[in-house]
């Protein structure tokens, strides 16, 4: 193994470089990564909520000679449809045929009962008249405990025409 000649590594003045490198870069790829993933985690909700809010006008439509609180029925299969969202902070909207009821905020508040299926809200479901839904939901954009939108909601809406 002659003709070999062996580099010697001789310490300098940026050995540290690279370290020093990587612990101002990896505060703002955190920042960067938490960001995303909270955005994500609100699109999630929102998509939950625009399946779940189809789902609900659905049922809601169908239930015209079924119920006399269309309202709470409705807004027990948003829910169902929707278990990972925090029930309290829903927000829940309805047009029956053009008569408006709510808001109502949680679900244990959100009911229109009538005495029977021809009267009140439950009277307003006539066959193809429109049953409109709307869901409200707070979203939060915090990160690293800065909330980047504190008044952000996400709303959902929908109209079925009843059966």
């Amino acid at each position: 193994m002659r003709g070999r000649i062996r580099a010697r590594r001789h310490p300098s003045c940026d050995d540290g470089q690279s370290i020093l490198e990587f612990a101002l870069c990896v505060p703002v790829l955190l920042l960067i990564v938490t960001g995303i993933t909270t955005f994500g985690v609100a699109l999630s909700n929102y998509l939950t909520m625009t399946n779940a809010v189809g789902t609900a006008a659905q049922y809601l439509a169908v239930q015209r000679s079924v119920t006399t609180n269309p309202c709470s029925d409705a807004a027990n299969a948003f829910v169902n449809a929707a278990p990972n969202l925090n029930t309290a902070n829903l927000t829940f909207s309805f047009s029956l045929n053009g008569t408006s009821y709510g808001p109502y905020t949680g679900l244990s508040k959100s009911t229109c009962s009538s005495s029977s299926t021809s009267t009140g809200a439950a009277g307003n479901l006539v066959a193809g008249g429109s049953a409109q839904m709307t869901v409200y939901y707070p979203c939060n954009l915090a990160v690293y405990g800065h909330n980047f939108l504190p008044n952000c909601n996400l709303a959902v809406q929908t109209t079925e025409i009843v059966q």
